[in-house]
């Protein structure tokens, strides 16, 4: 059992700009593409929250290369996750249908993933952040790609909390991939109790 934990593969959730002018940006379209290609040739796993926009060009550019892919929907079901919501499921070969709606689902999406690279994004992807980062979450930020991945430290500035040495900056999406995994590789993992970090495991 341990041999399999220790040989499993890393989770890359990937949280940005689901509708709005970021998502007809050219360049924030190909840096996306460009994030799910280096997830999935690094052969860890792509996952999003399963909607359009930016995350599912990820999760194309994942598919292109041979990736795995796996999408974390706010719908009960297919039929309302593609009637209801509008959401792609073209790029995913597996998608998780929680019924927990738009906020509820960025939790599971969270904890679906052991590090998130965030590009662009607004109320959803802050969401995703502050998760994020109170569960102690690797999290890489593409800097230069708008919304609120370009206003991270103000943020934390704004809730006077520390910059940790999880985040990462980097606006070449191939350098803040392997900065993400190195990471991971190099850091343990948080261990929670009573939904505090305590302590820390082996990530891989």
């Amino acid at each position: 059992m341990l041999n399999n934990i220790i040989t499993m593969k890393f989770r890359i959730g990937v949280m940005g700009s689901a509708q709005g002018p970021m998502i007809e940006n050219q360049e924030n379209i190909r840096k996306a593409i460009e994030i799910g290609h280096y997830i999935a040739k690094a052969d860890c796993i792509l996952v999003n929250g399963a909607c359009p926009g930016l995350p599912d060009e990820a999760a194309y550019g994942a598919k292109q290369a041979g990736g795995v892919t796996m999408g974390v929907s706010p719908a009960f079901s297919e039929q309302a996750h593609i009637e209801r919501y509008k959401s792609p499921y073209e790029n995913y070969d597996i998608i998780l249908y929680t019924g927990m709606g738009l906020m509820e689902r960025d939790i599971i999406n969270i904890r679906s993933s052991d590090a998130i690279i965030l590009l662009g994004g607004g109320i959803g992807t802050l969401n995703e952040f502050t998760v994020a980062y109170d569960e102690g979450k690797v999290i890489g930020v593409l800097t230069g790609s708008g919304g609120v991945s370009n206003h991270i430290s103000n943020i934390l500035e704004i809730c006077e909390r520390k910059m940790e040495d999880f985040i990462i900056f980097d606006e070449d999406p191939k350098k803040l991939v392997e900065k993400v995994i190195d990471h991971l590789e190099r850091h343990p993992a948080p261990m929670f109790e009573d939904e505090r970090i305590v302590a820390i495991q082996s990530a891989k």
